[in-house]
């Protein structure tokens, strides 16, 4: 992993929040995808397929979701029973609604203050160059 800026906090829980409430207020159900294997991940294991476990977190499906800036907490049923799932926000990898599936995929190193593509360039430096914008779903 990077070497994280001091001083610098991760952007991943403020989005992971943001695309929380921006699924869940349009009527939609928030899943979140979440390495099982990532440390200190706790999971309903027989859940988890490839190393990796898809969590409904919607306000109906979860009872005291928490997401901090270090850790997602709820408790849920999973085959009937309720759980306790906790998992470091750095183990998840992505939060999507389920009826569209749009969605973010996080990328590893999120505390970076660098743009995507290297370092920014001076004022009126870019001449010739076009804007580059990537889709995602």
């Amino acid at each position: 992993m990077p070497p994280r800026n001091p001083g610098v906090t991760s952007r991943r829980p403020y989005l992971l929040r943001a695309m929380h409430e921006w699924i869940s207020d349009n009527a939609q159900t928030p899943h979140l995808v979440v390495d099982a294997e990532f440390a200190g991940a706790e999971v309903p294991r027989q859940f988890v397929k490839d190393g990796k476990i898809i969590l409904n977190v919607s306000h109906a499906a979860t009872s005291g979701l928490a997401l901090g800036n270090e850790w997602l907490e709820f408790n849920a049923r999973f085959g009937g029973v309720t759980r306790h799932v906790k998992v470091p926000i750095q183990a998840v990898l992505g939060i999507y609604s389920r009826e569209t599936g749009h969605g973010m995929i996080f990328s590893e190193n999120d505390t970076s203050t660098e743009p995507p593509g290297g370092k920014p360039t001076s004022p009126g430096n870019d001449e010739g160059r076009r804007p580059h914008l990537k889709v995602v779903k």
